[in-house]
């Protein structure tokens, strides 16, 4: 019935829309990938399609390195698609109407796995202090959630054995649990390589070589560096592990109001995207879609 649909569709272009071939030919493109993937979950007509199946699509595009131009036209496609499916009755409402670009981005966030996350994780040398300081910071920000502004912007004495305080946007200020590991990765770097600790509560917790406080731009190159080293060829950004972390947490089961809260967000409407990528529909995504799962 999708392939039978899709023809309809097309017929429908050729002669009431009048388009050219050549847009015909891109609209059957896009939407003959869309198809397989809808195979792919075992999906055999587009009553049966649900939000979280288009996400996981664009998702992996997006995985695979499609441009935003690209995805944004497939998208269009796949809206169209379902506007006259519904003007046929042949489905029962436009699931893909509430979509929209903006939207869509901000529902797929660049998200490490766990595997890459503790790559990511071992990569900086903690031999050096610079590298122990750079440790310390990966643990926590993929710990905690925290924004790298957030990060940086930790005193020595925001930190105590169970809590984080993090300032974050609004100077709205939160209590974060800190794990273990994020712990001792920071019990670590102060005690054999931070100087100049002292009483001063205003003191920074991450310190750059000359023990100024560390930027979220320096903070973000090396971030990048460290990526790059782990081998993972993908646009990461230091909010990716922030990302992470919400997934990751929401993929073992943590309420979403939960997460709400150690992310900082003043609406639910915010924590809600990381519900498209909850491991039951993504892991299926990756697994049926790439070519060695």
């Amino acid at each position: 019935m999708l392939k039978q649909d899709l023809g309809h569709f097309i017929a429908f272009l050729a002669t009431e829309k009048g388009l050219a071939a050549n847009s015909i030919s891109a609209y059957k493109s896009d939407l003959e990938a869309f198809i397989l993937c809808l195979q792919k979950y075992g999906l055999t007509h587009f009553q049966s399609v649900q939000l979280q199946h288009i996400v996981a699509f664009l998702a992996h595009l997006k995985e695979k390195g499609y441009a935003s131009s690209s995805l944004s036209r497939k998208l269009v496609s796949i809206k169209v698609l379902f506007c006259f499916l519904k003007r046929e009755n042949r489905v029962s409402h436009n699931i893909a109407a509430v979509l929209e670009s903006p939207k869509l981005w901000q529902l797929i966030p660049q998200v490490l796995s766990v595997r890459e996350m503790e790559d990511l994780l071992a990569q900086p040398d903690t031999s050096s202090p610079l590298g122990a300081r750079d440790k310390a910071l990966l643990e926590v920000m993929y710990g905690s959630g925290l924004r790298v502004s957030e990060a940086c912007g930790l005193n020595l004495y925001d930190v105590d054995d169970t809590f984080i305080k993090v300032v974050g946007k609004g100077q709205k200020e939160r209590m974060v649990p800190i794990g273990r590991r994020a712990l001792e990765a920071v019990d670590y770097y102060l005690l054999h390589f931070r100087g100049n600790v002292d009483s001063d509560r205003q003191s920074a917790l991450f310190v750059k070589k000359n023990g100024s406080r560390l930027d979220r731009i320096t903070a973000w190159r090396n971030i990048v560096h460290y990526v790059r080293q782990a081998g993972i060829d993908r646009k990461i950004t230091p909010h990716s592990l922030r990302h992470s972390f919400a997934t990751h947490l929401l993929d073992n089961g943590a309420d979403l109001r939960i997460i709400q809260d150690l992310l900082g967000h003043a609406s639910i409407s915010s924590t809600e995207r990381y519900t498209h990528l909850s491991r039951a529909h993504m892991q299926k995504a990756f697994n049926a879609f790439h070519p060695r799962p």
